[in-house]
């Protein structure tokens, strides 16, 4: 009674144990989850207000051409009267020239009637011209109001887009007709955007009418009640697209703004964070909508860690992938920044030229011009009396209206000016004379003033062709502050940056502690469990000479080869933690491949034929470059891989140089490796589970261990396969050459008494081993040595540095030869030093050709001790 008393203890104290396990990990991952999404949601906002502000720029950068014209003398006269053929084909040429400054959709004439007598797009067979848009908002709204704007799609052409409309005034200001431009809005730059995220732009009706996903357009996100319907019925706003409802479940607020929504089917649906920024101006709504997958790997992350308890780990991996979110917002402000810029600029140069249009035309008599533009604008002649302004300015400069009369001076408005304190410290009286003189002969002009209550006025003066000066006035406040809150968000950007950084190098020193402990932490359990194992293992050896019985033998033989499986699983383990802490000691040099690939048949030959397969072995004279341990046992995983699964058939060793480099592949007709496979097999533990039986299958670290050596060797692990037929893995290894094995790079003792000593030799030749040996043999002597591999380097060279002391060069150098080389680079170096030409052609007329120009020459192969005697010669003669 006593001992299931207990158990019922320990089986409670373990169940409570569990649920506080999984109550802390699950209450990590909630926190790391809403974390996240606050941090998505916080960076998402700036990216809407981003590009809010982007489409704002891009609607804005239209709004100046309809009313430019619309002061158009042209136009107007068209409006006024009947047109025939040749003035409509005039007035579309002139719509298309307009067009191909500005690159809008389309821009259209329409007269009073609403029927458009002429477009840029006339001769397309979905012309706008002759088409009656009477029933369309925005041209009602410019007869009634002067201007107008509304989104649609277009009758003719099918295309949507933003419609920006100006009324055209007659001589007495009565509206005959409107300017249409319609702006597509696909031009707007999602810049900053993920592959996963959706950007949309609904209109006042709550549909989608921008959308990087095509499947969102037109999608309804609030249901639409009769009178709408009636109402996109008769303004055929949506023409020939039907609004179709958009599914939304499990709608849940968010602390500090933002939705978590499920779009479409419940069941299948993932959760997705929407936020939404409104746009005042056109009455619409951005809506940027993210996926939930970063935040729920943030809280399996997180999870895992604190189950695990690989906190260190999971920490620098999500820093990582903070600090390249972070590094992106920033790339994305500074270049939202820039083009902000460079737009203010364009909308700059654009309203000067309207404003000197508009001066010149109220300085004519005809102000009207001046009260549609959207800054404040003073006219003064060449005696600087004021003569035309409009409203806009008297409300900015807020000036009392009996001062504002036509022809009062300059003078009056700057003394007001000064009463009240805005002309600056200084005496007054020079103060204004300083202002007179600058609009008598003063030229274009821009600064800013900050007034007293903040607002910031942007001030622009332009003298007018005919004498005197307009000045605009344009309230920059909204830019200001767009501006700085761009840079307050790029610096905070960069502290989070900092500080992030600062915390990834506590991370990673903590990550490798742990790893070090890791590794010690195998080494001994390793170890360890390798002393019990020697000993099972002879116990096992023990047994086998009293047991007669073949059952018995063949049970023992079983537990042998689990035993030895056991032995292997673990000496790879060591060898695969040792690789990753660092632990092996490299030993690269140059060494014959051939006795390595021998023993490696002669060794796996025995394992195939006791399978019934073949293993065939190709033979080769090369020399490499590598560590020969550490390839002997990547070699050792590739053919014990492709023996145990290959059922049948053939294993083949072999090589094949490619460049500068051989490429030692093993091809075998195994079980081959699906696509999705390739990748999986290189990491720890995983292997395949077709073709072999469970006995004789490894732990899945030979391949992880072969991919560790060749990033420490520099070397390169490719894959070939075909499922079904068999596989191809292969190391590719620099080459070497018996020269680099038998003699040192690095000067060794030499005769300080040899006229090589301390010479400068340039040698030209365009085989990669042949320079690497002469280096070698040329640095042993004593001597230093640049080298060319072609005519070009050879060029660079001779720029680059001074005269040698003795050229050694190869006579034939691809398609020229070395000789052909010689006047140019004597005239780069400004010097002829001596010359000895190496060359294979021993025919007569190469060797009269040399004696010819007067050039020692040497045939290849080159006896060191006649080449060492040959330069000895040269040097001494030329001093």
């Amino acid at each position: 009674m006593q001992l299931t008393r207990r158990h019922l203890h320990l089986a409670a104290l373990a169940l409570a144990l569990a649920v506080l396990l999984v109550s802390s990990v699950l209450g990590v991952a909630r926190v790391a989850e809403r974390r996240a999404l606050q941090r998505e949601a916080a960076d998402g906002n700036s990216q809407l207000k981003i590009q809010s502000m982007s489409l704002q720029r891009l609607i804005d950068s239209y709004r100046m051409l309809p009313v430019l014209l619309s002061l158009d003398p042209e136009l107007r006269d068209a409006l006024s009267h009947p047109v025939d053929a040749d003035t409509t084909a005039r007035l579309n040429r002139k719509l298309e020239q307009a067009t191909d400054a500005t690159h809008p959709s389309t821009l259209t004439l329409i007269d009073r009637h609403g029927v458009a007598i002429a477009a840029n797009n006339w001769r397309d067979p979905s012309s706008n011209v002759s088409i009656n848009y009477s029933f369309r908002p925005y041209f009602q709204q410019a007869m009634r109001d002067g201007s107008g704007a509304f989104y649609a799609v277009g009758v003719s052409t099918k295309e949507p887009g933003y419609f920006i409309a100006q009324a055209v005034h007659d001589s007495t200001d009565q509206r005959i007709g409107v300017v249409v431009v319609k702006i597509n809005l696909k031009a707007l730059q999602m810049v900053g955007l993920g592959r996963q995220d959706t950007l949309l732009v609904s209109d006042s009706h709550g549909i989608v009418i921008v959308a990087n996903q095509p499947a969102w357009m037109y999608r309804e996100l609030r249901p639409l009640d009769a009178a709408t319907k009636a109402e996109l019925a008769r303004t055929r706003q949506y023409e020939g697209r039907t609004p179709v409802p958009a599914e939304f479940n499990d709608d849940t607020p968010m602390d500090g703004g933002g939705r978590l929504v499920r779009v479409g089917q419940p069941a299948i649906a993932d959760r997705i964070l929407w936020l939404t920024r409104d746009l005042p101006q056109q009455r619409w709504q951005m809506h940027l909508l993210l996926d939930t997958l970063p935040a729920r790997a943030a809280a399996r992350n997180a999870g895992a860690a604190t189950a695990l308890l690989w906190l260190p780990l999971i920490l620098l991996g999500m820093f990582l992938q903070q600090r390249l979110r972070l590094a992106r917002v920033r790339q994305r402000s500074r270049e939202e920044l820039e083009r902000l810029v460079a737009h203010y600029a364009s909308a700059l140069r654009s309203e000067q030229d309207s404003l000197v249009q508009a001066a010149q035309q109220a300085a004519a008599g005809q102000p009207a011009g001046l009260e549609r533009l959207p800054q404040g604008v003073s006219v003064v002649d060449r005696q600087l009396r004021l003569v035309a302004w409009n409203r806009r300015y008297a409300d900015l400069m807020r000036f009392p209206p009996e001062l504002l009369q036509k022809g009062r001076p300059v003078e009056d408005l700057f003394r007001h000016n000064a009463q009240r304190g805005l002309l600056g410290p200084g005496d007054v009286e020079d103060a204004i004379q300083r202002r007179l003189d600058y609009l008598r002969d003063g030229g274009p002009h821009m600064y800013e003033r900050e007034r007293p209550d903040g607002s910031v006025l942007e001030i622009r003066g332009n003298p007018l062709p005919d004498g005197g000066f307009v000045t605009s006035y344009a309230d920059i406040s909204a830019y200001k502050d767009a501006a700085r809150e761009l840079r307050t968000l790029t610096t905070t950007l960069e502290n989070r940056i900092d500080a992030a950084t600062r915390e990834q190098r506590l991370a990673t020193a903590e990550a490798r502690r742990a790893n070090r402990n890791k590794t010690r932490y195998v080494a001994a359990a390793v170890h360890d469990l390798l002393q019990p194992l020697n000993a099972a293992r002879l116990f096992a050896g023990a047994l086998r000479e009293p047991l007669h019985a073949d059952a018995d033998r063949a049970l023992l033989a079983r537990v042998e080869h689990a035993l030895q499986a056991l032995d292997s699983q673990l000496t790879s383990m060591l060898d695969l933690s040792r690789l990753d802490a660092g632990g092996f000691q490299t030993q690269v040099g140059a060494f014959a491949l051939s006795p390595i690939l021998r023993e490696l048949a002669r060794q796996f030959g025995i394992v195939a034929q006791a399978r019934d397969l073949q293993l065939d072995f190709v033979d080769t004279l090369a020399w490499v470059r590598s560590d020969p341990t550490l390839l002997r046992r990547a070699l050792q995983n590739f053919l014990s891989n492709a023996v145990h699964y290959t059922p049948r058939g053939r294993v083949l060793l072999g090589c094949r140089r490619d460049g500068e480099h051989l490429r030692i592949e093993v091809w075998d007709t195994g079980v081959g490796i699906a696509d999705d496979q390739r990748e999986v097999i290189f990491q720890e533990f995983r292997r395949l589970d077709s073709g072999v039986g469970a006995d004789e299958r490894s732990a899945g670290l030979g391949l992880s261990i072969v991919q560790r050596i060749a990033q420490l060797l520099g070397h390169t692990v490719t894959l070939r396969s075909w499922p079904g037929h068999g596989s191809m893995f292969a190391i590719r290894v620099q080459l070497a050459t018996t020269a680099q094995a038998d003699t040192p790079v690095e000067p060794t003792a030499t005769d300080s008494d040899s006229p090589l000593t301390g010479r400068y030799i340039v040698c030209i030749d365009d085989d990669a081993q042949t320079r690497a040996a002469m280096t070698a043999l040329l640095q042993r002597w004593g001597c230093t040595v640049a080298t060319a591999a072609d005519a070009i380097e050879a060029t660079l060279l001779a720029s680059s540095s001074p005269a040698p002391d003795l050229l050694l060069l190869d006579y034939q150098l691809g398609t020229t030869t070395g000789p052909a080389l010689l006047p140019d680079l004597q005239q780069r170096w400004g010097a002829t030093p001596p010359v000895i030409v190496l060359t294979a052609h021993g025919d007569a007329d190469t060797g009269a050709e040399l004696d010819a120009a007067g050039l020692r020459f040497m045939l290849k192969p080159v006896s060191p001790s006649r080449l060492r005697a040959l330069m000895s010669r040269l040097l001494a003669q030329h001093g």
